[in-house]
């Protein structure tokens, strides 16, 4: 978008070279984008003579020129072009922008600076790389775009949150969460859930990636500092789409879709197999091979043994096969998107205005997504010096999901893996079958009767005014609301499921939200010869409030009541408010002599509400500086060299991430004594509790060669993180078992590299590569000292926290195999190599290899465009770590829990039943649910995470500007998307998606999902 300046200038020398035209034929036509967009002013000339253009300024001209004469088209922003004049006396032509020309400017949240006066690392993602991916919350479209930056889902279920890690882990007990920036103002983000056990909602899903302009990721200290102790886990800038000068444009695109696993789940056990390995273990538990019975006698032992009475009511009824993975999976759910927008503007003011609505069914009945939202932006200058902009953002979600966190019995996807395949939806007669010999609920039935909703209304009100005191000195103030009204209801019904004792159950919340920034800031630059500054100072303060309210209620009169006002028993209820509030005072320098040697400080003093009076002020700053080699005269000779830059920075942020009050002794007050009151101490509080702490530096080389053919960046980081605060253990004659402190260190080191290659550059055939990769090397550096001034160590079922170690270090037993003489499982003595044993107790707890963490993340694509067409495919690949299979104790148990209880996966076909039998699954056993306890904790489930991902696939289609002009458009693009659409995975053994959350557990929610999505886009 050209500034008002620009178009001056621009209209100005248009007007200029228009009076004294070349004697000749009149030639006309007009001049477009590369998007087909039309470019008003743009200059022509006749080369060789002095003429010019006459325009109306949108996008057409006429020219006096004779024949085989050569006019010249130039615009800001875009290539200049020469075309010969022909006979037909019409020239249209699209123009392609000129990168070179049109620097970058990347938008740091509180500043926008050029690419090539930043010193911090980060990167930016254009509006391209957003608006088309049909991804319902927009921080998804970072994956494998952004070296360093790890996400991953926590469910398939539509509308949850995301996994970010930006450069690894730096902290124990505190967030690990990057902070969000949406249009230069900090926002809430996190799960919305009324219900965050059940279910999860990222405040995220309420923005509309068609809405977003840019996204940047802030890595570094030089570009995270500015946010102080919240840029701890780097930053996140959206910034919204305003409106451009010109006249009214509109813009709608709609894209429809359906949706499929990304990767082949395991595959349950048919009720045969089942039967059949329950069989096997009969025999290995109870026969010997001759003396008491074989093991093809052991179907007609099986009724002198417990737990026959399922199969023997699923034999009399014929045997049928029960289903369920395809009973509780949706064919081919859909995804609807519909957007429509206005932009425009004169020399006083834009707007921008969108109205959009997406719909996202998902892969298991019971579950979908729906979102309308509304963004109204607009800037006016109310005079030369004083200017207004205000954002507003509104929208309205509703989730169903259905106890999506956990392996509830009640949800739906775990049925295929939990409901034994003996039990049918149906009965004969084609109604749901709730009268079954099982624990388990007929998820089919709770998914037409039960409910399970979050609804979430969210709006984002951001204002600012500036006014130019005198010449480059400008005040700004802005205030900013981000209030999100997130409603949670849940009903049970009274005839199926976990309602069924209590007569159908009902519970209802509130969450409302309130979350208030003002910022006022001064900002000036000036310039002492070539010796260039730029000055903000900034005070910032944001208030967060939450009021919460919650009502239970049992025992419904009649079906159809699902409200809690129509419970008649056992109410409960509850209600609680939280508030916190940031105080800050920012200064931001930014000097560059001649454009060549640049540098920056950052000093930020921040207090947060969360630590005590006294300690509740931090410290941050940063300093970084680059050296623009290729600006130096030396390297004007140095042809290949289109750019070379050095930078590096330091600095130190903070983190805050903890639960309000931790820092005071707490009393609790709910407590029920003989229907009294009853007052008992819930916190034991640490009143010198202040800052976790983060050293950060990062050094790198930005350079391009050929003209850019050749482009990229390499970086080397290392992050320090100390005084951490770590949940440390307390003696037990205090009460409590742990208190937070500030003590430990992690380090985060790792080297990132982008790189794009532009193999062809013309007006009718582009092709260009692109790829970064990152490394990152954790280790956790100190940790706090036991009574005896040991460090401890933080001990989990299967990870441990210890020093010279990583985070999230695997601790567990070591698997070696099956005996095959036998079929007992065995364990290494030591727990990672050497003497085995079949003991479970007797063998030791050690380290298993690498961590939760992937020590290498990367992704890679390519463009492709010629005349209209165009394809575009992107991979993501993550590696050098572990997952752990969650749920393998009932999915893979060589006890009942797998062939009696509820239902194991086809794995369990290769147990072991033959001595000398070479396998890595145990004898199955009869007499107990853990068999003998092969299942349980150890590297058995612990399997290589590397994997490739093709993330997204696209073919497009612009019609040429001559087609659209006769129906009266601008522009009419057309494509088919596909995301998620191969998986490769490094590990065979591992069945369930390898993109798994931070913590490095499978899961049994509903997996990742790849899409098939078709969209127009019309601009007129």
């Amino acid at each position: 978008m050209k500034s008002k300046l620009t178009w001056i200038l621009t209209s100005f020398m248009v007007l200029c070279v228009s009076f004294s035209f070349a004697q000749g034929k009149t030639v006309s036509g007009n001049v477009t984008d590369q998007e087909g967009l039309p470019l008003p002013g743009v200059s022509v000339v006749v080369v060789g003579t002095t003429s010019g253009t006459q325009t109306d300024f949108d996008g057409n001209y006429a020219i006096s020129a004779n024949a085989g004469q050569v006019l010249k088209f130039s615009y800001i922003g875009q290539k200049t072009a020469e075309r010969t004049v022909g006979s037909d006396n019409v020239i249209n032509l699209q123009m392609q922008e000129d990168a070179q020309a049109l620097e970058e400017v990347i938008v740091l949240g509180y500043s926008t600076r050029g690419k090539n006066e930043i010193t911090g690392s980060t990167v930016q993602l254009k509006s391209s790389e957003i608006n088309d991916v049909p991804l319902v919350t927009v921080d998804q479209a970072l994956q494998g775009k952004v070296a360093g930056l790890t996400i991953a889902s926590s469910s398939g279920t539509p509308g949850s949150t995301q996994d970010i890690r930006i450069r690894g882990v730096g902290s124990i007990s505190a967030s690990n969460d990057p902070l969000f920036v949406i249009d230069g103002v900090p926002v809430i983000s996190g799960n919305f859930s009324g219900s965050t056990s059940f279910s999860s909602l990222s405040a995220l899903s309420a923005i509309n990636n068609q809405d977003v302009e840019s996204i940047t990721v802030l890595k570094d200290a030089s570009a995270t500092s500015a946010y102080g102790a919240r840029g701890s886990n780097g930053v996140i800038v959206i910034t919204t789409k305003k409106g451009k000068q010109g006249k009214t444009s509109f813009n709608y695109t709609s894209s429809y879709g359906v949706q499929d696993f990304a990767v082949d789940q395991p595959t349950p056990l048919t009720a045969s197999q089942r039967e059949q390995l329950y069989y096997d273990a009969l025999y290995n538990t109870f026969g010997d091979g001759g003396n008491n019975f074989t093991r093809a006698q052991a179907p007609a032992e099986a009724p002198t043994r417990g737990g026959w009475g399922a199969y023997a009511a699923w034999i009399d009824a014929g045997r049928p096969e029960g289903n369920w993975g395809e009973e509780v999976k949706r064919n081919n759910p859909t995804i609807v998107n519909h957007n429509i927008s206005a932009s425009g503007g004169d020399e006083k003011g834009s707007f921008y205005a969108s109205l959009g609505y997406s719909k996202t069914e998902a892969l298991v009945v019971g579950s979908d997504f729906e979102r309308i939202n509304g963004v109204f932006n607009f800037t006016r200058n109310f005079s030369e010096k004083l200017k207004f902009t205000t954002n507003m953002n509104v929208s309205n979600t509703r989730q169903n999901a259905f106890l999506e966190q956990s392996a509830f019995f009640a949800n739906p996807f775990l049925s295929r893996y939990f409901m034994p395949p003996t039990e049918q939806p149906y009965n004969t007669d084609g109604t749901l079958n709730t009268n079954m010999n099982t624990s388990l609920f007929n998820t089919l039935y709770l998914a037409e009767n039960d409910i399970a909703e979050n609804d979430l209304t969210r709006a984002i009100i951001n204002s600012s005014l500036e006014y130019e005191i005198i010449d480059r000195l400008k005040f700004k103030t802005r205030f900013s609301i981000d209030y999100n009204l997130s409603a949670y209801r849940r009903y049970e019904n009274r005839i199926h499921g976990g309602g069924l004792a209590d007569g159908g159950t009902a519970e209802s919340s509130i969450n409302r939200n309130f979350n208030w920034v003002t910022q006022n800031s001064l900002n000036y630059t000036f310039s002492l010869g070539q010796h260039n500054f730029d000055l903000t100072a900034l005070q910032e303060y944001q208030k967060n409030k939450t009021n919460y309210l919650y009502g239970a209620g049992e025992n419904f009169p009649v079906d159809g009541l699902t409200y809690l006002d129509n419970t008649s028993a056992n109410f409960a209820v509850s209600s609680n408010f939280t508030d916190w509030a940031n105080a800050s005072y920012l200064g931001l320098l930014n000097y560059n002599f001649a454009g060549k040697y640049i540098f920056d400080a950052t000093y930020r003093n921040e207090g947060s509400s969360r630590f005590a009076p006294g300690l509740r002020f931090g410290d941050f700053w940063s300093v970084g500086a680059a050296w623009n080699v290729s600006s130096e005269e030396f390297m004007s000779s140095v042809d290949f060299v289109s750019q070379l830059r050095l930078r590096g920075s330091y600095g130190v942020s903070g983190n805050s991430g903890i639960d309000i009050n931790s820092y005071q002794a707490l009393l609790g007050f709910s407590a029920d004594y003989d229907n009294q009151g009853a007052i008992f101490p819930t916190g034991f509080g640490n009143s010198l509790l202040t800052w976790e702490k983060n050293a950060n530096y990062d050094v790198g080389v930005d350079f391009g060669f050929f003209d850019d053919v050749v482009s990229g960046s390499v970086a080397y980081f290392n992050k320090r993180t100390y005084d951490l605060l770590q949940n440390v253990p307390l003696s037990r004659t205090t009460g409590f078992s742990e208190v937070a402190t500030n003590i430990g260190e992690i380090v985060n080191k790792g080297v990132e590299l982008d790189l794009t290659f532009n193999i062809i550059r013309s007006n009718d055939l582009n092709w260009s590569l692109s790829g970064n990769y990152a490394t990152l090397d954790n280790e956790v550096t100190k940790l706090a000292l036991d009574a005896n001034g040991e460090e401890i160590t933080i001990t989990t079922g299967t990870r441990r926290i210890e020093v010279g170690q990583p985070i999230n270090a695997w601790y567990m037993r070591g698997w070696a195999g099956v005996d095959p003489a036998n079929g007992d499982p065995l364990w290494y003595v030591n727990g990672t190599d050497g003497a085995t044993t079949n003991d479970y107790n007797a063998a030791e707890v050690a380290y298993q290899g690498e961590n939760a963490t992937p020590q290498y993340s990367a992704g890679f694509g390519t463009h492709f465009d010629f005349k209209g067409f165009s394809l575009d495919a992107d991979f993501y690949t993550a590696g050098g770590h572990k997952v752990y299979e969650d749920w393998s104790r009932y999915t893979k148990s060589n006890g009942t829990f797998s062939t009696r209880t509820f239902n194991g996966t086809s794995e369990l076909l290769n147990s072991w039943t033959t001595p000398g039998q070479i396998t890595d699954y145990p004898a199955l056993q009869a007499n107990a649910g853990d068999g003998n306890r092969a299942s349980f904790t150890s590297s058995r489930f612990l399997y290589e995470g590397d994997y490739v991902r093709l993330r997204n696939l696209s073919i497009g289609y612009s019609l040429p500007s001559s087609a659209t002009k006769v129906l009266g458009m601008d522009a009419i693009n057309f494509s088919v998307r596909g995301t998620n659409l191969i998986t490769w995975v490094k590990d065979d053994r591992l069945k369930y998606d390898p993109e798994v959350r931070a913590d490095g557990f499978t899961r049994l929610t509903t997996p990742p999902v790849k899409s098939f999505v078709f969209g127009v886009n019309l601009k007129f």
